[in-house]
């Protein structure tokens, strides 16, 4: 009976603590890069435990900074609005293996609308 216990306690463990599997824990943190389409510059973002997402993103050509706001998923999926007032989208993936996200970016304010794509690393 005791090494029926072992071996079931054994196999839980394995099952159980299986180290593929990403938490919002891993994406906490500050994360930065830069952008680039009808408009060029850098972003910077800080993950918080429950997986909100804040920043801004500084365009180079403009000289003016956007807010980044919105969510961050267990799988590393990133949906936010862009802009002050938000009339844009900052959408993409983070990676915690390699440390990396990238995704695209669209603001139609200020005008003419702009798009672009984006990319960046943890820090």
């Amino acid at each position: 009976m005791k090494k029926l216990f072992l071996l079931l306690l054994t196999a839980f463990l394995f099952i159980g603590c299986s180290s593929d599997d990403d938490t919002i824990y891993d994406y906490v943190g500050t994360w930065s890069g830069s952008y680039e389409g009808n408009d060029k510059g850098v972003w910077n973002f800080v993950v918080d435990k429950s997986g909100k997402v804040v920043g801004t993103m500084h365009s180079d050509v403009n000289d003016e900074n956007y807010n980044i706001s919105g969510n961050l998923s267990e799988t590393g999926d990133l949906t936010a609005t862009l802009g002050l007032p938000s009339k844009g989208e900052f959408k993409g993936t983070l990676s915690p293996k390699d440390k990396n996200g990238n995704g695209n970016w669209a603001n139609s304010l200020p005008t003419p609308p702009k798009s672009g794509t984006w990319k960046g690393q943890k820090k």
